[in-house]
């Protein structure tokens, strides 16, 4: 069990865990420095996260699923995800999914990819329901849900402002919009204006460093240029 990739792990699982949408009750676990045990037990209880995470791992010939390098590869995104076969990961969630309605991802093919990005927007059915329908609901929760870059404009205590770009539906279009300002929470580690962070519905997970950035922003773009047009109405 790698404790850094554990505790990098527990970053990005605890928001929606807290919310809960994901994993075991009793999310704060996940923020205690002594319970690297416990969280990696945990972990195999958050369904769709572990999934990746066991075949990243097998595909790159890593044993352990919470190795930080494996971590990395499915929040954030690095070279172990070239050696994830599409066709062999599309297989694999057919058969982990099976009975998932919505969403496109068993007709993915060569653009499947062990990414974050690709559970929210090609797994998930929020992505299927806004093209229906155009429910800003959809919208929100798409925004919310996948690991989006910011960066730090002031600190509030147990909070900061962070410009990021919200994603926007319009004429059928899903994309990132403008860069806006949000207000979120702090995970316990500091940060300082300037700062390049990931967040996960309201809270900021970590720190990136530039190609860290670079790398979520290119999964993204990646994802939203292969939705095809909807015909929902703009919210």
């Amino acid at each position: 069990m790698s404790e850094p990739g554990t505790r990098l792990f527990a970053r990005y699982a605890y928001p929606p865990n807290a919310l809960g949408y994901c994993g075991p009750e009793g999310a704060s676990v996940l923020l205690r420095p002594d319970a690297t045990a416990e969280i990696a037990a945990r972990a195999r209880a958050f369904e769709g996260a572990w999934a990746y995470l066991e075949f990243i791992a097998r595909s790159a010939g890593i044993a352990d699923p919470l190795d930080a390098r494996v971590v990395e590869a499915y929040w954030i995104g690095n070279e172990l995800l070239d050696r994830v076969p599409p066709a062999g990961l599309t297989a694999f969630l057919r058969r982990r999914f099976a009975g998932q309605e919505g969403g496109s991802w068993a007709s993915a093919h060569d653009r499947a990819v062990a990414h974050h990005s690709f559970h929210v927007f090609e797994v998930y059915p929020w992505l299927d329901l806004l093209r229906r329908t155009g429910s800003p609901a959809a919208v929100s929760v798409l925004d919310r849900c996948r690991i989006r870059t910011g960066v730090v404009a002031a600190v509030h205590g147990p909070t900061a402002t962070v410009v990021s770009r919200p994603l926007t539906w319009t004429d059928g279009l899903l994309a990132s919009g403008p860069p806006a300002e949000e207000v979120v929470r702090l995970l316990p580690h500091e940060v300082v204006p300037g700062d390049r962070v990931a967040l996960h519905w309201d809270w900021i997970c970590d720190i990136l460093t530039g190609p860290q950035q670079a790398a979520l922003e290119s999964h993204e773009r990646r994802r939203l240029a292969a939705i095809p047009r909807g015909s929902g109405a703009a919210p």
